[in-house]
């Protein structure tokens, strides 16, 4: 269930800049530990499987990254 949250915590809004960016990346720690203990939903290891198969089936090397990066950054140029 999704909730929104409208308001930070009492006492947020008045601590300075990099105290709460420190808040806040204190809770996303929470969360990424959290996390650890959420499986990955079956589609996740469908659609592994389904990128290990195409791969065993054409093992032919990828494109460098630097390749791809420059392909990318030509696009956005565009």
């Amino acid at each position: 269930m999704k909730t929104a949250v409208t308001m930070p915590p009492a006492g947020f809004e008045e601590l300075p800049v990099d105290q709460q960016i420190d808040y806040v990346q204190s809770l996303w720690d929470r969360i990424a530990e959290a996390q650890l203990k959420i499986s990955s939903p079956d589609w996740h290891r469908n659609v592994v499987r389904e990128r290990i198969a195409e791969h065993e089936s054409n093992p032919e090397p990828g494109r460098a990254w630097s390749e791809v990066r420059a392909d990318i950054e030509k696009k956005l140029k565009e």
